[in-house]
């Protein structure tokens, strides 16, 4: 439905254009609220979902004719990564409690929460060095809709492997976070560098890395929120610092602003979603859903 929506969004854009360019010549913005929008809510429903969410910003930035030439292209690829800010904030809020408690153990007051937190470190660091290593090859590359849509489909096949080998009710049998030997983490550390390839989706390398290592299905989910909290941070971060002034120039900070509010909320609501989701259907949907997508991507790129 997130392709669809931005086959919506290119029509009511150039519809726009259309109007604007007969009644005034004005060229048209970078990035209008509505397009703003759209990326806001592409990015908060799909950052947490096992989907890929820098993949379908791809897809539909390709789709709102974004980045056209190197300077814009830049801007664009740089929007993708640094509109996860939204998403980061959803988690901090929902998850607050289990934030304190690793606040808690950095005081020494909380076993379990330094536990947590070691291990969000260790699984943290693979991603962190491969992707500062390769970042450039990454984004010349795999920052496209048919490397994206690759992804997707691998990622889709490996969804549906894992859920036809794990009956539904076995999902909840399984260790706990506090329960993660750091051998598990780093584990899950290597599997997440699968979603430096956009269209993977750091989500489900974190949760099937977490599976495979015998966590729960519910345990392996809250741990992939709360390390995308680490990583997307991490991201962003180095992201805005470096190419924040070419977004800003590109699309103006208020268009930034309602991109984040919307990610935000589009998150909260998505989190909810996924909880309930996966407690009652499991993987299976997901693995159906990407496949799809990537056969639609693809067929629309050799039309």
């Amino acid at each position: 439905m997130f392709l669809f929506a931005g086959f919506i969004a290119t029509d009511v854009v150039r519809g726009e254009v259309s109007a604007g360019d007969e009644t005034s010549g004005a060229k048209r913005p970078t990035l209008s609220q509505f397009q703003a929008v759209i990326l806001g809510f592409v990015e908060g429903m799909t950052e947490y979902l096992p989907v890929s969410s820098t993949g379908h910003l791809l897809i539909v930035m390709h789709l709102l004719g974004m980045g056209g030439d190197e300077v814009q292209k830049k801007a664009a690829d740089s929007l993708a990564i640094c509109i996860q800010a939204g998403a980061i904030l959803a988690v901090v809020v929902l998850y607050f409690s289990r934030i304190r408690q690793i606040l808690a153990g950095m005081m020494g007051r909380d076993k379990d929460g330094l536990r947590l937190l070691i291990n969000l470190i260790i699984a943290f660091l693979p991603a962190a060095v491969v992707g500062l290593r390769f970042k450039d090859l990454i984004k010349e590359h795999l920052f496209g809709v048919f490397p994206v849509s690759v992804a997707l489909f691998v990622g889709g096949v490996l969804i549906l492997q894992q859920a036809w080998t794990t009956k539904l009710p076995d999902a909840n049998t399984g260790k706990e976070m506090a329960e993660m030997s750091w051998g598990n983490s780093l584990f899950v550390g290597f599997m997440q560098c699968l979603a430096l390839w956009p269209g993977f989706s750091r989500s489900l390398a974190t949760i099937l890395g977490c599976r495979w290592s015998g966590v729960r299905m519910s345990a392996a989910v809250e741990f992939s929120f709360l390390l995308g909290l680490v990583t997307l941070s991490a991201a962003t971060g180095y992201e805005g610092l470096k190419h924040g002034k070419e977004m800003i120039a590109s699309y103006g900070f208020d268009m930034l602003a309602i991109a984040f509010i919307t990610a935000f909320i589009a998150a909260v609501v998505s989190v909810k979603f996924m909880v309930g989701a996966l407690n009652k259907y499991g993987l299976f949907p997901f693995g159906y859903y990407r496949i799809l997508l990537a056969i639609a991507c693809i067929c629309w790129l050799t039309r």
